[in-house]
């Protein structure tokens, strides 16, 4: 039966399509059909329905392999799961309707095509959760990665002056990372003078004040100032409520007030030209 299935899904595989598609554009809470292009859609749609009969007639590991691809694809898509479920059952809805309408599903066998279409589409969504959700992880990971990889580096803005901008939350594991490209940045660049910008940062607690002092203590200890920069003033509000002691923080709200400042510490300042 599975294989007289797949037959039927594939002679009539446009028409599924289209009903499929119909239905999930009355989903007004998804955006992937509002904001794609038609050919993106429909090639998508299409990988999804070859996706959905390969449960039915290929092998274990042909089928794996193109579920971990189609999964990687609506991941980066931003498919959600609960998407991608409304769009299984969609798709059955479709196949049991159109079974109906020509006569193969009737009373006296409906039971046996219920349980056939139970089996066929149980272990899919067991497959799909299971394989999305260590897509979701995995790209969550990647991406932690390269927040922590574009947040913690040091930047040379002038002469001896650096700028390190701190993004997102500030945890151990990136502690350290900031810390080891903090140092290695000061004696690469010959930094006298570094600003540490944490107007990314959303949240600072104690555990976060005790980090930034960490790395500003470092700094002085290989032979340059620290200033903290972009402190908001629900931040500032924050560190009085908690009684963090900055007391040897040269701080500023902004990043331009902490450079102009840096500038003084090195002797130099910023002066308007003007024009004849």
């Amino acid at each position: 039966m599975n294989k007289d299935m797949a037959s039927f899904i594939q002679d009539n595989l446009e028409e599924i399509i289209a009903r499929w598609q119909e239905l999930m554009k009355e989903d007004s809470e998804e955006r992937f059909f509002k904001i794609m292009s038609q050919d993106v859609i429909d090639k998508t749609s299409r990988e999804f329905a070859e996706l959905m009969i390969s449960n039915l007639y290929e092998g274990e590991t042909n089928y794996e392999n193109r579920l971990k691809d189609f999964t990687n694809k609506v991941v980066r898509f931003g498919w959600s799961i609960s998407f991608v479920m409304k769009a299984i059952t969609h798709f059955t809805t479709v196949v049991y309707n159109m079974l109906e309408e020509n006569g193969t599903i009737r009373e006296d066998n409906m039971k046996v095509y219920v349980m056939t279409f139970t089996a066929w589409i149980t272990p899919m969504r067991d497959g799909i959760v299971e394989t999305y959700a260590k897509t979701w992880e995995r790209t969550v990971q990647l991406q932690k990665i390269a927040l922590q990889e574009l947040s913690a580096s040091l930047i040379p803005v002038f002469d001896k002056i650096s700028v390190m901008p701190l993004v997102g939350t500030i945890d151990t594991e990136r502690a350290k990372l900031i810390m080891e490209n903090l140092l290695e940045g000061v004696v690469k660049h010959r930094a006298e003078v570094v600003l540490l910008d944490i107007t990314g940062v959303p949240v600072v607690d104690t555990m976060v004040a005790h980090h930034i002092i960490q790395a500003a203590d470092a700094v002085r200890l290989v032979g340059a100032k620290c200033m903290l920069v972009g402190i908001r003033p629900e931040i500032a509000q924050t560190i009085v409520t908690l009684g963090i002691n900055l007391k040897d923080f040269t701080t500023t709200s902004t990043l331009q007030r902490g450079v102009e400042q840096a500038l003084a510490w090195t002797n130099r300042q910023i002066v308007e030209v003007e024009e004849d």
